[in-house]
């Protein structure tokens, strides 16, 4: 059973999702100040704009978990993230969505505050007591201007939008059911369709295959697939099942003794 300080760290998930914690600059980096890790103002003006750019990134709590990232998660990949439990990928995909601050380094990207990062946390973030579609409305308000009133009612191209991804994660017909009494695998899709209805320009997945069956598993992976595509997103994921993280992805990162390796680079 739930404690009520992790029901607690849930809901300030849910509420955080596209929150930005870290001190935005001029120049549009991300940055955790007293780091001697630095984008220079030349190196920033080549930097995509469309990207997400990591520079001498460590990431952890009181120590590093993960240090001296150096990648770019380029529009439309799709990146698994592999390692063993506790080696820190949940860490570095939280880090990435602005919901820790990193160590030291720099995190540049120049997506929108709100909405820009679709984040599905492993434990889902979702408001038990509410239907599916009030929860996957919560991406679809991430869409409208942040001066619209929450209860304010949404468009009809937003509800279609809602009633699309919901009808291809195979949940429209439980769409008023409360999510409390869903199967773990059902809730899983609920977290996706609120993610993919809010169309960011990256989708942060930590486990979000987990507690599916392989039937299910490629019906959600064609179903993401399409959506992610349909909107251009990009998709960064955390999986356990290798063969599958190889099948999904296109680029795969493996975190090994806080390094972060990227395979078939030949630069590491």
């Amino acid at each position: 059973m739930e404690s009520r300080m992790q029901k607690h760290l849930n809901n300030n998930d849910l509420l955080a999702l596209n929150r930005i914690i870290l001190r935005i600059h001029g120049d549009g980096c991300l940055r955790v100040d007293k780091t001697p890790s630095r984008v220079a103002d030349d190196e920033v003006q080549q930097i995509d704009p469309e990207s997400v750019t990591l520079r001498g990134l460590s990431v952890g709590y009181d120590k590093p978990l993960v240090s001296d990232i150096n990648k770019t998660i380029y529009p439309g990949d799709t990146i698994a993230i592999l390692g063993s439990s506790g080696i820190g990928k949940t860490t570095l995909m939280r880090t990435i969505a602005g919901l820790i601050r990193p160590l030291s380094g720099v995190i540049y990207h120049n997506y929108p505050k709100r909405g820009g990062i679709g984040y599905i946390p492993q434990r889902l973030g979702l408001v038990r007591h509410s239907t599916v579609r009030s929860n996957v409305a919560l991406g679809a308000r991430t869409r409208r201007s942040r001066w619209f009133p929450f209860w304010f009612p949404l468009d009809k191209k937003l509800k279609q939008d809602m009633d699309n991804a919901m009808r291809a994660l195979k949940i429209l017909d439980i769409a008023d059911e409360p999510v409390r009494i869903l199967s773990g695998g059902q809730q899983r899709r609920v977290a996706i369709a609120r993610t993919l209805v809010q169309r960011p320009k990256i989708i942060l997945a930590d486990e979000f295959l987990g507690e599916l069956d392989k039937e299910n598993v490629n019906s959600i992976i064609s179903a993401t697939k399409d959506i992610v595509e349909e909107i251009g997103a990009t998709l960064v994921l955390i999986e356990h099942h290798e063969e599958r993280a190889i099948e999904l992805a296109d680029r795969i990162w493996r975190i090994i003794d806080e390094n972060l390796i990227e395979e078939g680079d030949s630069n590491q």
